[in-house]
């Protein structure tokens, strides 16, 4: 379907009046770009590590609307602009001029695709889309996963999940338990099956992502079961080779949440970000047994000694540290 998009060029103040008119006039959401700096409380909620370098805030913001092709823009534009009007003495709108153009929904749901093609992460494991019919390249004995990330985060190209995958390849053995804390797209707690592990258990705050993680590990041919949430969860009893996604937010209170009271791992993995790692600490010591393994990822290099720190106060031994670009991989075992 093809939707036809109208940007007015406003001001930062107005983005509320905008809001308002947009709601009367039955249109249903609507894009806002401004160069206002991200606040501190809206980068822990967006799990921001980079912030993005903005220009100098001038006041200025563009709105975009997004209707169906066969909606007349220039009526919609003058209905705007004449609920405008009601607001004129409280608000400046600023110029309000605009542009109109054309996109179509392949645009935003499948062109990232034809950046996404097989791969392979260390000496045994190939990452392919789903939408390939087969892997370049993999040998007799490779384990291959196939992904769709959809809307969750994780394909395994990026650097901080690749430093899991390899730390998993390493020091994951046969047999054991796997916790995974922020699954995304499920890509840890699928490969933990493929190198063996016994069952595993991926957690995530957004419910979008446990439930595309269950239809990833069911195109792997991987048995996996969804909860919206962590309570009512009984644990004790985990199918072998089976996959449990939940729904739920760790670090919402000072306790684990009941679910997991007693539980413990042989191998826990976190591939979020160092701000979210360091207060996981002991979290993820209660979740791993004596002598098991945590690995975690999505750390800055500015940021791995303060991850390092919060692990040797936590209860782990740091057993191994790898980098790519700019990420580190911190590896550590349960003392």
């Amino acid at each position: 379907m093809k939707w036809t998009k109208l940007t007015l060029n406003t001001t930062t103040q107005a983005l509320d009046y905008l809001g308002a008119i947009a709601m009367d006039l039955g249109l249903e959401g609507f894009e806002i770009e401004d160069n206002v700096p991200l606040s501190e409380e809206d980068r822990k909620k967006m799990f921001i590590d980079i912030l993005p370098q903005l220009p100098e805030d001038d006041g200025s913001a563009r709105v975009s609307f997004y209707v169906s092709e066969d909606t007349d823009t220039q009526k919609l534009l003058e209905d705007i602009k004449r609920e405008t009007m009601d607001y004129a003495e409280f608000c400046d709108f600023g110029a309000m001029t605009y542009a109109v153009d054309t996109t179509d929904d392949k645009d935003y749901i499948n062109n990232w695709k034809q950046y996404f093609k097989s791969f392979r992460v260390g000496d045994r494991l190939v990452i392919k889309p789903t939408w390939e019919e087969a892997a370049p390249d993999t040998k007799e004995g490779d384990v291959v996963i196939e992904i769709d990330p959809g809307t969750a985060f994780g394909t395994g190209s990026h650097e901080t999940t690749k430093l899991c995958l390899l730390a998993m390849n390493k020091y994951l053995k046969e047999g054991e338990t796997f916790l995974d804390i922020g699954c995304g797209s499920g890509i840890l707690s699928i490969a933990s099956i493929l190198f063996g592990a016994r069952d595993a258990v991926g957690i995530d705050v957004d419910d979008n992502a446990t439930r595309i993680s269950v239809e990833n590990a069911t195109v792997n041919r991987i048995k996996a079961s969804y909860s919206p949430g962590l309570d009512g969860l009984d644990l004790t009893d985990r199918a072998k080779g089976n996959i449990l996604f939940a729904t739920g937010n760790l670090l919402e209170s000072a306790e684990l949440p009941t679910a997991l009271q007693g539980q413990t791992f042989d191998f826990t993995a976190a591939n979020i970000l160092a701000d979210i790692i360091i207060p996981l600490v002991p979290y993820a010591r209660k979740l791993t047994k004596k002598g098991g393994i945590f690995t975690c990822s999505g750390i800055l290099t500015t940021k791995e000694e303060s991850v390092v720190k919060a692990l040797l106060g936590g209860g782990f031994e740091v057993i191994e540290t790898e980098r790519m670009g700019e990420w580190s991989g911190i590896t550590a075992r349960a003392v």
